[in-house]
């Protein structure tokens, strides 16, 4: 039996949703400027390249196991509901962010922390994987058709907010602790916060109403361009993933290759995540306005002009001011168009199956793209010796992904309806 769609989307469900994107995003973005301290804690060499490799691997390894969370994660959201999906992979990701801050390290245990931390970075991106298709789905059933672009931007918001958040703390901790100190212990402290945040999202997320069998008027139909719609999106969401992981590796790229002093670097992440506050739901309201396909085309065509001189001047100057510059402008350009990648995937997706493709699709994308960028450029920059090389990738990635814009049709209630006047 169907019920009426919500009347509305109480300020506390939207928190429950932005809790558990938050909480992902919190780790990983602490892992990734913490990669090289957890590289020497599980995986020591006498090389501080190789131990760095091997930990960038070990974080890419939480994306191969997304496609799984999608599978089983995101049909469970489908076919019983957003709400038990959404309180299962919350409770998961908490238990992966705890497990790996408490696994002792190599020195400790041997080779059994590196098999320790690998397994639960598996866990996180099972966990992740389900989390991203029935929370999006949520959002989008949630909201009045003409905000959309604004309440799925809920999504990406949290996702910064938790980069400034862990950037901060990164700061704080890199000021108040000793140098042995913050290498050995430090992170873990980090990581310890970001779980703090299960219970009370459990809490949040137990309340939540159910929105898989509410009817709306302007359902797609069940199987409209269904091939088209996954091909578009996995390429769309893999250059946003890009994106995103190469501001968020900017922490390590300016301590380990530039080598600039810890706290500035940490400091990186903070304006990213500041960026991110802003960009994103200005994106989302700016989609909801003038369109889906021109609040990605706009901040894109800026990263395309923007990003190789940006690195340029980074990599010559190497000062805190270069390094926030390029933070703050890249970061608003990217998560501006994320909020209307999310949503105008979403909508082209039958409510049926919406939960579980998104979550393929993101947990793919994210999986071959997103797991690997930050090992790929760190490579890169090695094997060529040249500091631009992540300006490089990233405009590559840019590139592609205009092109699939272009064939991407416009799902923006207002834009749609003006067409039909």
């Amino acid at each position: 039996m169907h019920t009426a769609p919500p009347a509305g989307i109480a300020r506390r469900h939207v928190a429950a949703i932005a809790a558990g994107n938050a909480l992902q995003f919190y780790d990983f973005v602490t892992y990734a400027f913490f990669a090289a301290q957890i590289g020497r804690a599980f995986f020591p060499s006498h090389d501080p390249t190789a131990s760095l490799l091997a930990s960038l691997a070990t974080f890419g390894a939480g994306f191969v196991s997304r496609p799984l969370g999608a599978l089983v994660l995101g049909r469970l959201g489908d076919r019983i509901g957003r709400k038990p999906a959404l309180l299962i992979s919350f409770a998961l990701i908490g238990l992966s962010v705890a497990g790996l801050a408490l696994t002792p390290s190599y020195a400790q245990i041997g080779v059994a922390a590196p098999i320790l931390a690998v397994m639960l970075r598996l866990l996180q991106g099972f966990a992740v994987g389900g989390e991203v298709g029935p929370s999006t789905s949520f959002l989008l059933e949630a909201a009045p058709p003409h905000r959309r672009g604004l309440y799925v931007s809920m999504q990406t918001l949290g996702g910064s907010a938790a980069a400034l958040v862990a950037g901060a703390i990164g700061v704080i901790l890199s000021h108040a602790l000793g140098p042995d100190a913050f290498e050995q212990w430090g992170w873990r402290i980090a990581f310890l916060i970001g779980a703090a945040i299960l219970p009370f999202g459990l809490w949040l997320r137990r309340a939540l109403p159910e929105t898989l069998h509410a009817v709306s008027a302007d359902e797609p139909p069940p199987a409209t361009r269904a091939r088209r719609t996954a091909l578009l999106g996995l390429i769309l969401i893999a250059a946003s993933a890009i994106s995103g992981y190469v501001l968020y590796y900017l922490t390590t790229y300016a301590a380990e290759t530039l080598h600039m002093p810890a706290d500035v670097a940490l400091g990186a992440t903070v304006v990213v995540g500041f960026a991110g506050c802003i960009g994103s739901p200005l994106g989302g309201w700016c989609s909801d306005r003038f369109g889906r396909k021109r609040a990605m085309l706009a901040p894109w065509i800026f990263l395309l002009v923007a990003v190789l001189p940006a690195f340029i001047l980074l990599a010559r100057f190497r000062t805190a001011s270069a390094l926030y510059g390029t933070c703050f402008l890249l970061s608003l350009a990217v998560d501006f168009a994320s909020a209307a990648i999310l949503v105008g995937i979403t909508e082209q997706l039958p409510r049926n199956v919406r939960s579980g493709t998104l979550g393929l699709l993101y947990a793919g994308a994210l999986a071959i793209f997103g797991g690997s960028t930050q090992f790929v450029i760190a490579w890169l920059t090695r094997a060529t010796g040249n500091p631009i090389a992540p300006a490089w990738y990233l405009m590559g990635a840019l590139a592609i992904a205009m092109i699939a814009l272009v064939q991407m049709p416009e799902t923006a209630p207002r834009l749609r309806e003006r067409k039909a006047l």
